[in-house]
């Protein structure tokens, strides 16, 4: 009997976890969701494209891609990739408070004629996919 009314217990205790489990997992993805948007960043740019025009081969450009958080939280830039190694970033490590200016200065490196169009991919803590800059212009 005593072995009977044990397993009952152990029975009605395990039913009893796992239907506050999707209760719980619930409440915290709410959470989360309630977070992100009552202290999110957002970056507002300035401009998203910038075209080099004629440059000389062999002769590295520079752009600042300008932007400010006009977002509630502190904006972080988790990372910047460019589309390749001809095509240098470099941005701040520090978070951008609420209100706040900074940029992404893009360098590019003229190596060979012709044509060029290169992206930029900015991840930050925005809700949104990363910001897709861009850069094109025309290797004499």
């Amino acid at each position: 009997m005593q072995k009977i009314s044990l397993l009952f217990l152990s029975i009605s205790t395990s039913i009893l976890l796992m239907s506050f489990k999707p209760l719980t997992a619930k409440l915290s993805r709410e959470s989360v969701e309630k977070t992100r948007s009552s202290v999110a960043a957002k970056a507002t740019w300035s401009t998203d494209s910038h075209n080099f025009g004629e440059i000389p081969k062999g002769v590295p450009v520079s752009v600042a891609f300008e932007f400010t958080n006009t977002g509630d939280g502190a904006l972080i830039i988790t990372h910047v990739l460019t589309s390749c190694g001809c095509t240098a970033s470099d941005y701040s490590k520090e978070p951008i408070m609420p209100g706040k200016s900074s940029s992404i200065k893009v360098s590019f490196n003229a190596a060979n004629a012709g044509a060029f169009s290169k992206t930029i991919t900015v991840n930050s803590n925005e809700q949104e996919a990363g910001k897709i800059l861009s850069i094109k212009g025309v290797v004499k």
